[in-house]
């Protein structure tokens, strides 16, 4: 039948998900809520939604897409970050955010109606009196939001 249905999954399955298929990061830690997408009951994308890493922005009314990954099918991308917004909404937040790599285009963030608010971080975690060997991508950051 080939048709994508949004369906739930279990914080354990999704961090799976993502341990086995994101490019350049590992799972989060936990998260507030989890969602995937099947095809013919075959997961094809997880997101992981959970407090903002910054602190600052942690102000109880906002919420962080802090994992999206999928097996490369098309539209997934898009309807994770849409079904992502309708339960954050409907949990009471005000407002999602997430970073996507400067060298990538956000074509499924400015499908799904959300708004490129300016760049942000980037640069190594490694510093004199903390070592610390990088195990990301260290390049300026896009910061997306929807509200």
């Amino acid at each position: 039948m080939n048709k994508l249905q949004i369906v739930p999954i279990r914080q354990s399955e999704a961090k799976a998900f993502i341990n086995q298929h994101h490019r350049h990061h590992k799972a989060s830690v936990g998260s507030i809520f989890q969602i995937a997408v099947a095809k013919d009951d075959q997961i094809v994308g997880v997101v992981m939604v959970g407090r903002p890493v910054a602190r600052h922005l942690d102000n109880g009314w906002t919420l962080e897409v802090n994992r999206l990954c999928t097996d490369g099918t098309k539209m997934v991308c898009s309807m994770l970050y849409s079904a992502s917004w309708r339960v954050t909404k409907n949990l009471g937040y005000k407002k999602l955010i997430t970073y996507i790599l400067e060298s990538e285009k956000g074509t499924s963030l400015y499908a799904s109606g959300w708004r490129l608010v300016g760049e942000s971080g980037g640069g190594s975690w490694d510093k004199k009196s903390r070592p610390r060997v990088d195990q990301h991508p260290t390049q300026r950051k896009l910061k997306f939001e929807i509200k």
